[in-house]
């Protein structure tokens, strides 16, 4: 099967991005959205809408997309105006920000994802031009001496480097992540990671946390049926934030899903914001949220 044939179910973890792309297109049509994604609803195309329309609760966490999305934007744009030269992002699904962001044209950025999400991509915006100096690189970062390969070699690219792992993070083990986590570090000029380990479905470095109490939560909603497609929910650090440290990053910034979205009125009025200190989450509390990380 490729990306574009119609079927609504979650196949594998490529799905998830069609997912995403959906929610971008929903935020994108309206008057006061937070970002605008002009390529969201191609990229997602028909199997996007229609996974999202289908899938159980697909719709219900709307707002934690739309917050992610948004703090991931903010994370990455303050760390470009504080001089980052390259932006990596590692599993990019298909994000649009290289061409829709205000960017510098000198700035580097590199993207990397599975070979079947780059070969989609490239095709989707083959006649689009990026705004900076921009390449999809085809990889699969669960291979381990081609991924520190890689990183050794985006290393000598650039000085200020900021990474952006975006809903990755949250489908490794906790052995996987340290690792992933240490591999980044052993680079000199990787000085910041932005990311993503929650979301249902799916600075600096920029980091989204899923919490053990919400990592449960999504296991009995939609995570059942992303774990038969093979895309489990398996990452929700106890110590939270501070799960990197031991790894060489420590989180400099933590910013709630369910406080960003109420703060814009994209939280459900059933839900309330609960401000929480990041370094003192219980761990059975469901709570999602994007981290900036720096370098020790």
């Amino acid at each position: 099967m490729n990306m574009t044939e119609t079927n609504s179910s979650v196949r594998n973890i490529a799905d998830t991005a069609l997912w995403v792309a959906y929610f971008r297109a929903r935020e994108t049509e309206r008057p006061d959205a937070l970002f605008r994604d002009p390529y969201a609803a191609r990229l997602a195309g028909e199997r996007g809408f229609d996974i999202a329309n289908t899938l159980p609760e697909g719709n219900k966490h709307e707002w934690a997309w739309v917050a992610r999305t948004y703090l991931f934007d903010k994370y990455v744009s303050e760390e470009i105006e504080k001089g980052a030269d390259l932006v990596v992002n590692l599993a990019a699904g298909l994000d649009a920000r290289p061409y829709r962001m205000d960017l510098r044209p000198d700035l580097q950025w590199v993207e990397v994802d599975l070979p079947n999400i780059v070969s989609y991509k490239n095709e989707m915006l083959a006649n689009e031009k990026p705004k900076c100096r921009f390449e999809r690189i085809a990889l699969d970062l669960s291979d381990v001496p081609a991924r520190r390969k890689l990183f050794a070699d985006l290393n000598r690219r650039a000085k200020n480097i900021v990474v952006m792992t975006e809903g990755l993070l949250i489908y490794f083990t906790s052995e996987q992540v340290a690792e992933f986590a240490q591999d980044l570090a052993a680079c000199e000029h990787f000085q910041s990671w932005v990311i993503d380990l929650a979301s249902p479905g799916q600075l600096s470095w920029v980091i989204d946390l899923a919490s053990p109490g919400q990592l449960k939560l999504m296991q009995r909603t939609s995570g059942t049926q992303l774990s038969e497609a093979g895309a489990a929910f398996k990452f929700g650090p106890r110590e939270g934030p501070k799960f990197f440290l031991p790894y060489g990053w420590q989180a400099v910034d933590v910013q709630g899903l369910l406080q960003t979205a109420a703060k814009f009125n994209r939280s459900p009025k059933e839900l309330r914001p609960v401000v929480l200190d990041p370094n003192c989450i219980p761990a059975n509390f469901p709570w999602t949220g994007v981290c900036l990380l720096k370098k020790i």
